[in-house]
């Protein structure tokens, strides 16, 4: 018997049930209104009346007949009173249960009664009522658990498979994704590489002894390419794949997620060798005893378990656990340590040749103009990720689209990434004073960022508003920064203040808007990082916070630091205000320029900077 007939079988018996439910419910109804009372008056109709009116109306003498149904539950009653017109007419009660005196009180008050028994059912109908509706039921379970094994086998949700695992199982998993298609994190790579070397070749390292590692853990910001390097060896090692996320272990349930990893190694040893990746694995590898439960946490049962399998009594042979975060400093240190996760790859935010190998991966289906230079886009771009530098070519697309090009300019690009840093354009703003305050701000950053010797170039400057600020002012450095000195950090905070002080400078301290309310949450961050993690102060090279913001030393302490910060941006404050009072000429020229041209480039800006601009003494 087919699926497609087992199920119109099932729905046939509970349309046949429903019939029977109708039935009985219905029988009595049928019963009353075919009760031979309702035509002793042809032109009453039957009504409804309550029990204790009908005691009423009895007391009254206003009942002449009273005839019984369905076992003394349901009566139509005749009688005549003013509230009828002095006509008799037939009148349905419902008597509650517990009304045993009512054959009594007839009989006190001469009532002519009569009880009429339920009519007899037929043999067959009475069998089929007590039968069909089990039978309906069971069928409606047994459809119900069929549907939802269908379910599961998308979801997981069904109630018979919480205990199975949700990983998404290829026998010879096709992603699309090589290894030639990742660039920008070479060392990742190589190590993959040799992984699957490993699973293809593995007597060239069993012939020196070598064991396969059990599990590879990559860290690293988003963005950064960690799930797209699980895709590559999935294409690439050619053996079954396992792919689940951390979350989809962790239920409300308790035992569910513990049962769910033994469910997931058990048919991972049935396939070896083969590939387990769990994404977002802090979502079930966090510390234990942190959460609210304690030992007893759902939660920690479950990483109780993946630790078991892992690396336990019983031993998993050819079951590689590929695992993927970016918070590593939550997860416990018994899942860290060799054995389970052997090797902990980081996968970082990529330099200037990998962001300009990621642009060519990405630029292959994309026709772009002779004008538009990678090597530039790559310089222009330090701290984008292989997702930013992905996004920032299709949106190039987007925007050639939308001008109706068939190739991706400079224009489309610079717009670009104008956008993936600063937001979307807004509409330019009329010439009113706010303008021109703006003006002014954006200025003085610019001014005191070229000035600066240990300070990166000026990018571009302009009005126009994009995301939440009114202004912009882009710096980019010459090369990826990987440390930054003392001297650097310094010349951030006073640039950062230059806006602010331009304003003071130009308008009078009465002028200062909140416009510079963001950049004093930046200088405040910087200052204070010198002070309490870098040992950049006078209070020396000891460490005050933690990484989680947390004091080492309080009190007198406490206090100390805030002097120092203090003294750090008023140092900072009064190196900008010097450099913005010496070059007040060229600070109005370019002004005047942006005002008109909304948007200077670097080189522009650069240019006029040459001709007018005082450097700042040494102190």
């Amino acid at each position: 018997m087919n699926r497609d007939t087992l199920q119109k079988i099932l729905i046939g018996l509970f349309v046949t049930a429903c019939i029977f439910i109708g039935i009985q419910v219905f029988d009595v109804e049928t019963i009353l209104d075919n009760s031979p009372k309702t035509e002793v008056v042809a032109t009453s109709s039957s009504s409804r009346m309550t029990y204790g009116r009908f005691l009423e109306y009895l007391e009254l003498g206003w009942v002449k007949q009273v005839d019984l149904y369905d076992n003394n539950r349901n009566a139509i009653v005749l009688a005549s009173s003013p509230e009828l017109g002095n006509r008799p007419q037939a009148i349905r009660v419902e008597i509650p249960v517990g009304a045993s005196q009512l054959i009594q009180k007839l009989k006190d008050y001469n009532i002519d009664f009569d009880a009429h028994p339920l009519p007899r059912k037929n043999l067959l109908i009475t069998i089929a009522s007590n039968l069909i509706l089990p039978l309906a039921f069971i069928a409606g379970l047994i459809f119900f658990f069929q549907n939802s094994e269908n379910f599961s086998q998308n979801s997981g949700m069904s109630p018979m498979n919480l205990g199975k695992s949700p990983a998404r199982y290829d026998q010879r998993p096709e992603t699309g994704i090589s290894f030639d298609d990742i660039a920008g994190i070479d060392e990742a790579k190589a190590e993959f590489e040799e992984i699957v070397s490993f699973l293809r070749e593995p007597e060239r390292y069993t012939l020196v002894g070598a064991k396969i590692p059990k599990g590879v853990l990559l860290v690293g910001p988003p963005g950064t390419g960690k799930t797209l390097l699980a895709k590559a060896i999935a294409n690439e090692a050619n053996v079954p794949f396992y792919n689940v996320a951390g979350s989809e272990f962790v239920e409300m349930f308790i035992g569910i997620g513990a049962a769910r990893i033994r469910d997931l190694f058990k048919k991972a040893s049935e396939n070896t060798p083969c590939i387990v990746f769990i994404d977002e694995i802090d979502a079930v590898g966090r510390e234990r005893g942190a959460g609210i439960g304690g030992g007893n946490d759902e939660r920690e049962q479950t990483l109780n378990q993946l630790l078991t399998e892992m690396d336990g009594f019983k031993e998993n042979k050819g079951v590689i656990v590929v695992g993927a975060t970016n918070r590593v400093d939550i997860l416990d240190s018994a899942l860290l340590r060799p054995g389970r996760f052997d090797r902990q790859i980081t996968v970082g935010l990529p330099d200037r040749l990998g962001r300009l190998g990621i642009l060519k991966v990405h630029a292959r289906n994309k026709p772009l103009a002779e004008d538009v230079s990678l090597v530039q886009i790559a310089n222009r771009t330090p701290g984008f990720s292989g997702a930013d530098l992905a996004n920032l070519l299709n949106e190039a697309a987007i925007l050639a689209t939308r001008y109706k090009k068939n190739t991706i300019t400079k224009n489309e690009v610079n717009e670009a990434v104008d956008r993936i840093i600063g937001g979307i354009a807004g509409s330019a703003m009329e010439d009113t004073k706010n303008k021109k305050l703006i003006a002014y701000h954006e200025v003085g950053h610019a001014i005191v960022g070229s000035l600066l010797q240990n300070h990166d170039d000026v990018e571009k400057v302009t009005l126009i508003p994009r995301g939440s600020a009114k202004g912009l002012t882009w710096f980019a450095p010459e090369e990826d920064q990987m440390l930054i000195s003392r001297a650097q950090l310094l010349a951030r905070i006073t640039t950062t203040l230059g806006g602010r002080v331009a304003e003071r400078v130009i308008f009078g301290e009465t002028e200062v808007t909140t416009g510079a309310s963001n950049d004093l949450q930046q200088v405040t961050n910087i200052a204070r990082q010198m002070v309490t993690r870098y040992g950049m102060s006078n209070l020396g090279p000891i460490a005050l916070e933690t990484n989680n913001n947390e004091q080492i030393f309080k009190g007198e302490m406490s206090n100390r630091i805030d002097a120092e910060v203090c003294r750090i941006i008023n140092h900072c404050e009064q190196l900008a205000t010097r450099i913005v009072q010496d070059n007040r000429v060229i600070i109005d020229l370019i002004v005047e320029r942006l005002l008109d041209a909304e948007t200077l480039n670097g080189d522009e800006f650069r240019e006029l900077v040459k001709q007018y601009t005082i450097p700042p003494t040494k102190k």
